[in-house]
């Protein structure tokens, strides 16, 4: 059976959307998820987060909520953005493979409205799932977010969601039909266009 690993943090409104079509994978496909820290990606590229600038920050939350309005997909953005996922992150660690429990996260704060931020929001969905909010401050669970963030650095994951397919990976909700795809038939990735794509030559590079 092909194996997906599936990058994603809390922060990002395309990683919960691509929760919310897991199943577009095709069916067998084992999904490992995998949260990370994104803004440890971006200080690791040396890049800003769609968030960071302003008309591409309102350009973003317009695009999601077209996207959800399309694809049917409950979405009420929290009452702040960006807002520090780390408690999030590390309640995911502790949730391991638990797919329903993983989408539970999102879903309250991405469905809600409410202050993401609000350590009483948190400490009522950590309840929720079978853990006291302190729970995500164990020094484990915060080597294993750390650990896991480094580690998609190194395989060249550079945002959210990424689904991983063979050392190959591929970035954002709206590659999740290409991920698909190939792992239906990984062929496509042989052929020579594809390849191409790995031997263009850097033609200016900015300061």
């Amino acid at each position: 059976m092909p194996t997906v690993d599936w990058y994603f943090d809390i922060v990002s409104p395309f990683a919960y959307f691509s929760c919310t079509r897991l199943d577009a994978l095709p069916e067998g496909t084992i999904i490992r998820p995998r949260p990370i820290l994104f803004a440890g990606l971006l200080g690791h590229w040396g890049q800003k987060g769609p968030a960071e600038i302003p008309p591409k920050r309102t350009w973003t939350y317009r695009w999601c909520t077209w996207v959800a309005q399309r694809d049917g997909i409950a979405f009420r953005p929290p009452a702040a953005h960006p807002f520090n996922p780390l408690p999030y992150l590390r309640l995911c660690i502790l949730l391991e493979n638990d797919f329903a429990a993983i989408r539970k996260v999102f879903e309250a704060v991405w469905t809600t409205g409410a202050d993401a931020a609000d350590p009483a929001h948190f400490a009522c969905l950590a309840e929720s799932l079978g853990f006291a909010a302190n729970a995500v401050q164990a020094p484990e669970v915060k080597r294993k977010l750390e650990a896991e963030t480094a580690h998609a650095a190194e395989r060249g994951v550079f945002g959210v969601p990424t689904f991983v397919v063979d050392d190959t990976p591929f970035w954002g909700y709206d590659a999740m039909d290409f991920a698909a795809a190939c792992l239906r038939d990984p062929g496509i990735l042989s052929q020579a266009e594809m390849q191409l794509a790995e031997r263009i030559p850097q033609g200016v590079q900015r300061r």
